[in-house]
């Protein structure tokens, strides 16, 4: 780790195979705590590389505990984090939104590192046991429409630096990896990026798969559709940029999607939420997330179409029954 530390101190890169091999030896508990903390540091002073993404991302895939969900076509929804605005589990919800509306979601889901509440904080609440056997990951997809992948489980390097992402409480690398790793390999993806860099490196990324990709981006930071300001959104055939009352028929304020201080206001305010309960504000959020996801999957002929069938879903019970049904698999 010194030779590496060393070059990367000297603002050289690392090439594809060198990032890699780094974190293949960080998930093989090769380096101590303070080499790693290191290592992730130098990424909060400077940009990381197309070829070092792509360096961890393949140590990532290479390690990880592959799941065969069958022939099912999955959807996984989920935001890099890191924009530092401690929103409501929004992608989560959608998720459940989009099973309930038919759609198969294999959910790639951690702790918050940077955030009060992230997906598993707030699956764990709810009543979800975390758990990598693929056969009740299956039931789960084909009972409920939706399975839930922590992503430690499955990722021996992601479990090697949890507690250095808790402790550093900032946005690292690994924010960027997270969407990119999803055991399952779904089939469509809608990915939440923090900043319009971030976008473009996803999109050049995902270009390369054969998957169908949507990547957002609120242009005042957030990494999901916020309906606080305009959004960026990337697919396979172009970009555009799309206002909020085009995404969910009204603007809202930054102080209407916060998520509260504790996982368990999070799970609260989540389970209201889903139970059709939410403010205006909050449920049109949480409509348009889900909306652009199933708009993703080629299924709908427009948006109005996806989102006429996301208020279906969420106004007529249908995701609250998927979350009842999910944990009464437990």
């Amino acid at each position: 780790m010194k030779k590496i530390l060393q070059l990367l101190f000297e603002h050289k890169t690392l090439t594809r195979e060198q990032a890699r091999e780094v974190l293949v030896n960080i998930s093989k508990g090769m380096y101590n705590e303070s080499e790693v903390t290191s290592f992730v540091t130098v990424y909060l002073m400077r940009s990381i590389t197309i070829a070092e993404l792509q360096g961890f991302r393949d140590a990532l895939l290479e390690l990880c505990v592959k799941v065969d969900l069958g022939n099912h076509k999955t959807i996984d929804i989920v935001g890099t984090g890191g924009d530092g605005k401690n929103t409501f589990n929004i992608s989560t919800l959608s998720c459940f939104i989009v099973a309930g509306a038919g759609q198969k979601v294999s959910k790639h889901g951690n702790y918050g590192a940077t955030s009060v509440s992230g997906a598993s904080n707030v699956m764990e609440q709810l009543g979800y046991k975390m758990s990598n056997d693929v056969n009740k990951l299956k039931r789960e997809i084909e009972e409920a429409n939706i399975c839930f992948l922590h992503a430690p489980l499955f990722h021996p390097a992601l479990k090697a630096v949890g507690l250095i992402r808790k402790n550093l409480g900032i946005r690292t690398f690994f924010n960027m990896l997270g969407p990119m790793v999803n055991p399952a390999t779904p089939a469509y993806q809608l990915v939440g990026v923090y900043n319009l860099e971030m976008a473009r490196i996803y999109n050049y990324l995902l270009q390369q798969t054969d998957r169908s990709f949507t990547i957002i981006h609120s242009l005042d930071g957030y990494d999901e559709i916020s309906l606080t300001s305009d959004t960026k959104v990337i697919t396979n055939k172009g970009e555009k940029i799309m206002t909020p009352e085009q995404l969910g028929k009204r603007m809202v304020a930054q102080e209407d999607i916060y998520g509260g201080n504790t996982v368990e206001e999070a799970a609260k305010l989540f389970t209201k939420i889903i139970k059709g309960e939410g403010s205006f504000a909050q449920n049109a959020v949480v409509l348009a997330n889900a909306a652009m996801a199933l708009h993703c999957t080629g299924n709908f002929k427009t948006y109005e179409n996806a989102y006429t069938a996301a208020v279906d879903s969420l106004d007529g019970g249908k995701a609250y029954q998927t979350l009842q049904k999910l944990i009464s698999l437990q």
